[in-house]
């Protein structure tokens, strides 16, 4: 009813049914990948839902509406077109009132699951604390709309490019539950370990789905963080990756470049040092967290 939000058709009628839904968020699909690399993923991510009897809702923002869900079409513009915003929760409101092309972040997408009702979001690493942020004050929107949102977001834990530690305490402060998905470290994007340990461990989607209902049975705000590893096969090595982490914030800070503009230069500037494997693996790992997610979201239906 709310005529900045547009739900399709085919979303709509899966939350009425109960039958389990899963975000995917569509930065990754305008910023995160080059095309046709971005639009081929994208469809591929919708696929792998399907695959797993979940529907699909990429969430993105279009003339004026956030709609959740995308034509084959939006998803298109989004992946070839130039110019294409990066929202977050700051920026919607101009996106929206603008009426312009944009893709919305970790955070933007949070906001369009919990507001259609959709309880589980998969996708790459989320946001959190950059390094540095003792002099930048750098710190992701995804971390306090995880606290605000009722969505298990499922992902490779936090990106590479930032101080872990830090994030998984700001996670905490905030009240965000997380998880490790079959594992007691926390992911960190590229590479399976950091070396952090997890409160908690679940090492099945029925238990992430019981863990889900307990929590918003009981009307606690806020969501889920479950850190699934990339497979072991597509993992990266940590010392490379590390190098190219720090030769490309070097690189950024002689370039002036920060905020919203950092995470894309440093994932396209880890991607040409590793001469392309970063963005293989980066592929893998989402597609993996989506095939979690699906398998959680269809738990959490039948359990309500």
């Amino acid at each position: 009813m709310n005529k900045h939000l547009y739900v399709q058709p085919e979303v709509e009628l899966a939350i009425k049914n109960g039958e389990p839904v899963v975000a995917l968020e569509s930065t990754i699909v305008a910023h995160g990948m080059p095309y046709p690399s971005n639009l081929e993923t994208a469809r591929q991510l919708e696929s792998i839902v399907r695959a797993g009897g979940a529907t699909p809702a990429t969430i993105a923002v279009a003339n004026g509406q956030m709609h959740i869900g995308c034509t084959s079409d939006l998803l298109e513009s989004l992946a070839s077109q130039d110019g294409v915003w990066k929202v977050s929760r700051r920026d919607l409101p101009m996106a929206l009132a603008e009426n312009v092309l944009g893709a919305t972040t970790v955070s933007g997408t949070l906001i369009g699951a919990d507001l259609a009702g959709i309880s589980v979001f998969a996708t790459g690493g989320i946001g959190g604390v950059h390094r540095g942020v003792a002099d930048t004050w750098d710190v992701s929107a995804d971390i306090p709309e995880l606290a605000r949102a009722r969505v298990a977001v499922v992902s490779a834990g936090a990106k590479s490019i930032l101080d872990l530690p830090k994030t998984l305490e700001a996670l905490e402060t905030s009240g965000v539950s997380v998880l490790g998905y079959q594992t007691d470290e926390f992911p960190a994007f590229f590479v399976r370990e950091s070396g952090l340990d997890l409160p908690h461990r679940c090492d099945t989607p029925l238990q992430v789905a019981r863990a889900m209902e307990a929590k918003w049975a009981l009307k606690l705000e806020g969501g889920f963080l479950v850190a699934n590893p990339i497979p072991e096969a597509h993992a990266a090595d940590p010392a490379s990756v590390n190098r190219a982490i720090e030769a490309g914030l070097e690189a950024a800070k002689r370039a002036g470049i920060e905020g919203k503009r950092l995470t894309p230069y440093l994932l396209q500037f880890i991607n040409e040092v590793t001469g392309g494997e970063s963005l293989k693996a980066n592929r893998k790992l989402v597609e993996h967290n989506v095939a979690v997610g699906t398998a959680i979201a269809a738990e959490y239906a039948r359990l309500r």
